[in-house]
C-alpha cells in the first residue's frame, strides 16, 4: 500500500503585471544586458523571461537573428584553381603537399606509400 504526502499549503502561480513585464523586456532589450541577471534582479527565474521575450517576438512577428552575424556570399573558385593542401610532420620534418583536386585518388595512394 502507497502513502500519499498531503499538504495544507496550495501552490499559487505569481502573476506579474503587464507593466512589470514590459519594464523587464526592456532592460534585457538594452546593449550587453544579461537576461540572467536582469531577472535575478527581480527576482524571477531566467526561463520566465525567455518565455516572455519569445512570445513578445512572437506577437511582434519579428525574426531571430543572431547578433553581429553578416551573410557573406562566397564565390567558388574556378576548377582549375582548386587544390588540395597537406602538411605533413614527421619528428623534425615538416613539408606542405599541394595537389590538384581533380587528382585527389592519385594523391591518396601517393600519402598512404609515404605514410607507411
Amino acid at each position: 500500500m502507497m502513502d500519499t504526502m498531503t499538504t495544507d499549503k496550495k501552490r499559487t502561480r505569481r502573476n506579474h503585471s503587464p507593466a512589470l513585464k514590459g519594464q523587464i523586456l526592456t532592460e534585457c532589450a538594452a546593449p550587453g544586458a544579461s537576461v540572467a541577471r536582469v531577472a535575478m534582479a527581480h527576482g524571477i527565474n531566467a526561463n520566465i523571461v525567455h518565455g516572455w521575450r519569445k512570445a513578445a517576438r512572437e506577437r511582434s512577428g519579428q525574426a531571430v537573428t543572431m547578433p553581429g552575424f553578416v551573410p557573406l556570399a562566397i564565390e567558388a573558385a574556378p576548377a582549375a584553381d582548386r587544390h588540395i593542401e597537406v602538411e605533413v610532420r614527421r619528428g623534425a620534418v615538416s613539408m606542405t603537399i599541394t595537389w590538384p583536386l581533380s587528382a585527389s585518388a592519385e594523391m591518396t595512394t601517393w600519402m598512404r606509400e609515404l605514410l607507411r
